[in-house]
């Protein structure tokens, strides 16, 4: 059984590696060195894959949080195919970090964390743009956080609170920008802050179970969407 599984796998990653899109033109292979690693990683992602096939049965029709799971595994297969297609020159290797850096520029970028803007600043978004809120948008949303907190907790976060807009304010202005990004996880800070800043601002939302396991290319199409 493991070993259709696995000629199944090799199957469609050659299959994966032919394109279907009428503009993209690939060229002869020249010599190269296969990544074995990352073959291996291929292989065992696309095995993976097939529990959804298996799990879905008998429609093979996926919910919202399943198909954004299912094509994010994919994404990942793909990415690492372009990769070694890349190393034996078959497609030209794109330089994603320039292509986000531009994309990024028609906006200010708000998260959470300071560790999400290592991410984003990773990415290729210039780090001046950034905004690490911190705390929420309204000072009423720290008690649906933290339903207990007391009133005297809340005037310091007023202050903070006021700064990030500030912040946020004074990049739309030095950027000339009018648009906001909010990149956050999923989870209750990270769903206040980007309500809060859709009402606010009118800002285009990105949320990821995990910013770290979330490829460069999914946050590329945030911006171009």
């Amino acid at each position: 059984m493991d070993k259709i599984r696995f000629k199944q796998a090799q199957t469609l990653l050659k299959e994966a590696g032919q394109s279907k899109k009428s503009t993209e033109k690939l060229k002869k292979p020249h010599e190269g060195t296969i990544d074995s690693v990352a073959y291996a990683e291929i292989i065992n992602n696309i095995i993976e894959t097939e529990e959804f096939i298996y799990s879905s049965r008998p429609s093979h029709k996926l919910l919202p949080e399943d198909a954004e799971e299912f094509c994010n595994k994919l994404i990942g297969i793909r990415n690492k195919i372009d990769d070694i297609l890349a190393e034996f020159g078959v497609l030209e290797k794109e330089n994603v970090e320039e292509e986000v850096k531009r994309l990024s520029e028609k906006f200010v970028v708000l998260t959470s964390k300071g560790n999400f803007k290592k991410i984003l600043t990773r990415w290729g978004v210039e780090p001046l743009r950034i905004v690490v809120a911190g705390v929420p948008l309204e000072a009423e949303d720290m008690r649906i956080l933290n339903p207990k907190i007391p009133e005297t907790a809340l005037e310091p976060i007023k202050k903070k609170i006021s700064h990030v807009k500030n912040d946020i304010n004074r990049k739309m202005e030095q950027f000339d920008v009018e648009q906001v990004l909010v990149v956050v996880e999923n989870d209750k800070s990270g769903e206040i802050l980007a309500k809060r800043a859709e009402d606010l601002y009118g800002a285009k939302i990105m949320t990821r179970d995990s910013l770290k396991d979330t490829d460069i290319l999914e946050f590329r199409r945030a911006l171009e969407g």
